[in-house]
């Protein structure tokens, strides 16, 4: 070379394969593949040529070996390696980068010049670079960039630390040993800290922890996975619990139930709450207290005056000198006195005083009544006031007997009663048995119990209604209520006969005799006039058939004195009818 140019033989250059830019960097800090022959020509100072003219190529020429203490002869020359030689590198080659994405082009050391036994020209390392791009290119505005070396850790105790690249005309390069190139040394493993990233290692290179494990990558496939598994459990539970405070509150805000608005509070007259309406203010209640007795019941108004009808048993404890106190349907309450009672129509008659604004109970006609008519009871079952029960008439002219507690007869009531299945019970006495126009057509005072029953020691307990209650026609207890307020006493129509009262057969018999020896037939009385005798056996009034005695006293009893009657009787097995004009007598 002489005045900077060449004057020998050009230098034969070296065809470098292209090599991405981790492979740049891996290749600069490994020593040459074993497998690279040298060129058989002599090898000489590679040189930087032609700046002027090229600037994509630096030329890298190996330095001339040490001098060896003596003269060797010159090895043979070797055979050039195949281009497609395998690497000796563990390191596998590293994918190209994706299209389209630049990659910055770092600075790298220098990669070692295979050495041969015979020198030759150097080869180029890279192709030319249109772009003039340093470091290949000619240098530009800046200097070339500086070698960059993979950091090292500080080796250990005897452990061989890798020469230093020396710069060699103007570029980098490893000395090439002479001679065949030996196998590469295993690289000191660097510390951890300095291999958690490496920007120009292979894509997909292992990436090792800070303890020296291979690092699993997470997926995030399996993040979005758990993350929706754990929203869809909180979501589940927070869901059941507002569907489980709903369902025990009702909800989250407050309850308004649907309701009707305001209406009318009236009623039809015929229906039941009207003719309720209507009569209650007419319906009292009775406290009765003395002898050491006491009993509830009910009465109803039956003028302006303060008269109240009510049955004889609810007033009979009160005696001749006991309390009786009425008590109205608004609450209202006041003495009461009694007028007169009969306890064979088991009806008396108590009067107020000094309680204005009172209301009489309209009366109806008992005889209008026909069986199945809507009927309403009112009373105080059990001193429950005001109480209001419906059925209709079961039944008409059914003979009934009350009382008979005293054992002597002198209380038991004879009754040819309207039958109801209208609720009565106790304390439902006295009351008003009202048609479907609030007009009272029978007094409520018996009722057939299934059972007398039996407390929790053995003693009687009251029976309640099972259907079967019995009212005075309205008929009869109006007669006997005139009678009570004019006379204090009550008349009972009579035929003028003793009955035996033993009698089985079919019908009522005339006795024979009376206890007392008289005669069972009143001598001037209706039935003698009508030629009834002795023995006779009488088996219907009126055309209407009676059984026993009772039904004939009932039967008798449900007409006024001075009616005239037809009586069948059965003579020596004959028939007979025998007409006669019911007597009078007095009450007790």
């Amino acid at each position: 070379m002489e005045n900077g140019k060449q004057t020998g033989p050009r230098p034969k250059w070296w065809s470098r394969p292209r090599h991405t830019s981790a492979e740049h960097h891996l290749l600069g800090m490994a020593q040459a593949p074993a497998s690279l022959s040298a060129d058989p020509e002599p090898t000489e100072p590679a040189t930087r040529t032609d700046i002027a003219d090229d600037r994509s190529e630096y030329t890298l020429a190996a330095p001339a070996p040490a001098p060896a203490p003596a003269p060797a002869p010159a090895p043979a020359p070797q055979a050039q390696a195949p281009a497609d030689a395998p690497r000796p590198s563990s390191e596998a080659a590293p994918a190209p980068a994706p299209a389209g994405t630049s990659v910055p082009e770092p600075s790298i050391a220098p990669e070692p010049v295979p050495a041969t036994a015979q020198g030759s020209g150097a080869q180029p390392l890279h192709q030319p670079d249109e772009y003039r791009t340093p470091p290949y290119g000619g240098p530009g505005p800046w200097a070339p960039a500086p070698p960059v070396q993979r950091p090292m850790g500080t080796p250990a105790h005897g452990t061989a630390v890798p020469p230093q690249q020396q710069p060699v005309g103007g570029a980098y390069a490893t000395p090439a040993p002479a001679g065949p190139l030996p196998a590469p040394a295993p690289q000191p493993t660097a510390p951890a800290q300095w291999t958690q990233y490496d920007p120009w290692s292979a894509p997909g290179a292992t990436v090792l922890s800070h303890a020296g494990e291979p690092t699993k990558k997470k997926s995030r496939r399996g993040a979005a996975f758990a993350g929706a598994l754990v929203f869809a459990l909180l979501a589940g539970a927070l869901g059941g619990g507002v569907g489980a405070y709903l369902e025990r509150n009702g909800g989250i805000t407050t309850v308004e139930l649907p309701q009707a608005g305001p209406e009318d509070s009236g009623r039809a007259p015929e229906s039941i709450a009207g003719i309720a309406a209507s009569a209650l203010p007419s319906v009292v209640t009775l406290h009765v207290s003395g002898s050491g007795e006491q009993g509830t019941g009910t009465g109803f108004v039956l003028d302006k005056q303060g008269h109240i009808l009510t049955n004889n048993h609810v007033v009979d404890p009160a005696g001749s000198s006991g309390d009786i106190s009425v008590t109205f349907s608004g609450g209202e309450t006041a003495p009461a006195k009694l007028v007169g009672k009969d306890s064979g129509y088991d009806l008396a008659v108590v009067k107020v005083t000094g309680v204005s604004g009172l209301k009489p109970l309209p009366l109806g006609n008992s005889d209008n009544v026909r069986v199945g008519d809507p009927v309403v009871a009112i009373g105080a079952p059990f001193d429950l006031q005001n109480t209001v029960t419906a059925g209709i008439i079961s039944a008409k002219e059914r003979p009934i007997t009350a009382g008979g507690e005293k054992g002597d007869g002198s209380d038991v009531s004879y009754v040819d009663a309207l039958q109801t299945d209208a609720p009565i019970n106790p304390g439902n006495s006295g009351g008003p048995l009202v048609d479907s126009k609030a007009r009272v057509i029978g007094i409520n005072s018996a009722i057939r119990a299934a059972d007398s029953g039996a407390g929790p020691e053995g003693g009687g307990g009251q029976a309640g209604s099972i259907g079967l209650g019995f009212a005075i026609p309205i008929n009869q207890g109006r007669r006997v209520a005139e009678e009570l307020i004019n006379t204090g006493k009550a008349t009972h129509p009579v035929i003028g006969v003793s009955l035996d009262m033993k009698y089985t057969g079919d019908g009522a018999r005339v006795g024979e005799k009376d206890k007392a020896g008289a005669p069972t037939v009143t001598a001037g009385g209706p039935a003698a006039k009508a030629g009834i005798r002795p023995g006779d056996v009488i088996t219907k009034v009126d055309g209407q058939r009676v059984h026993s005695g009772e039904e004939l006293i009932v039967k008798i009893r449900s007409h006024r004195p001075g009616d005239r009657l037809e009586l069948t009787v059965v003579r020596g097995g004959k028939e007979q009818t025998k007409a006669l004009t019911l007597g009078s007598a007095s009450g007790t």
